[in-house]
């Protein structure tokens, strides 16, 4: 048994490497072992480990807004600057998100039945939906961010600072709200995540989004910003349920794309 004096050393060496593992999970970034209760040898404890996510976003967007804000003090137009800006951002997380939301357009679009459909999220090759799906996709954010630049300027980093914990929670209530889609897929072998553990990271992302949202862009364009990425989940979840009857890794990916457009959609209203 631990001595009590050790417990808040332990406890905040837990959340360190939770915080680490949700890095690496989600990121490119190479981060080295930090502190004891790091194992890099273990698989996340992505049930619990996902409340320190909120932080582990800010980690992961934090060069890419860095990007941003440097390349805004130049002459390069905000179209550039927003190019270069989602190039960045997609090389740090190795396109992770991308790669879902191309499975899901290619799966949704080109199969018949649940088993097609399946079938096709877990074949490597891009289709031509899918190769639309990230087309667009490219192209709204791009859009969305330079439009953001023009208007806000350097405070655009900032709100791409903002977005960017709560677009990567908010598609984990999927995985509570539907049941796994496969028996071996990823949504299956992390786990169903722990409801304060979500509760917490949802409750942290929000505070981040509305201390930093409203001050910026206004109270009305924050509250549309919210709207837009729950009905963009909403409509992801219905048609994952009926397409597939539940939940994969591929759909929580697609979501984090789409909860992100969402949010700057809302803000550029």
């Amino acid at each position: 048994m631990s001595e009590p004096s050790t417990r808040p050393v332990t406890f905040l060496a837990g959340l360190l490497a939770e915080t680490a593992a949700m890095v690496r999970f989600w990121s490119r970034l190479p981060l080295p072992r930090l502190g004891p209760a790091d194992d890099l040898a273990e698989p996340p404890p992505f049930a619990r480990a996902l409340r320190m996510l909120p932080l582990a976003a800010l980690i992961v967007v934090a060069p890419v807004a860095m990007i941003a804000a440097l390349l805004d003090h130049t002459d390069l137009s905000a179209l550039v600057v927003a190019t270069v800006t989602v190039v960045a951002a997609t090389l740090i997380t190795g396109a992770f998100h991308e790669d879902g939301l191309a499975d899901v357009a290619d799966a949704f679009a080109g199969g018949r039945t649940a088993e097609r459909r399946l079938a096709i999220m877990k074949d490597s090759r891009i289709g031509a939906f899918g190769g639309v799906a990230l087309a667009a996709q490219f192209v709204l954010r791009v859009a969305l961010i330079a439009d953001l630049l023009e208007r806000f300027g350097g405070w655009a980093a900032l709100l791409l600072v903002a977005v960017a914990p709560l677009a990567r929670v908010a598609p984990l209530a999927l995985m509570v709200l539907l049941p796994p889609a496969r028996s071996d897929g990823l949504a299956k072998s992390v786990g169903r995540p722990e409801t304060m553990a979500l509760a917490v990271a949802f409750a942290v992302a929000a505070v981040i989004f509305l201390a930093v949202v409203p001050a910026v862009v206004g109270p009305a364009e924050a509250l549309a910003a919210f709207g837009v990425a729950l009905g963009a989940l909403t409509a992801l979840a219905a048609q994952a349920k009926r397409a597939i009857g539940g939940v994969t890794g591929d759909v929580v990916g697609a979501g984090t794309l789409l909860s992100e457009i969402g949010l700057l959609i809302g803000l550029s209203m």
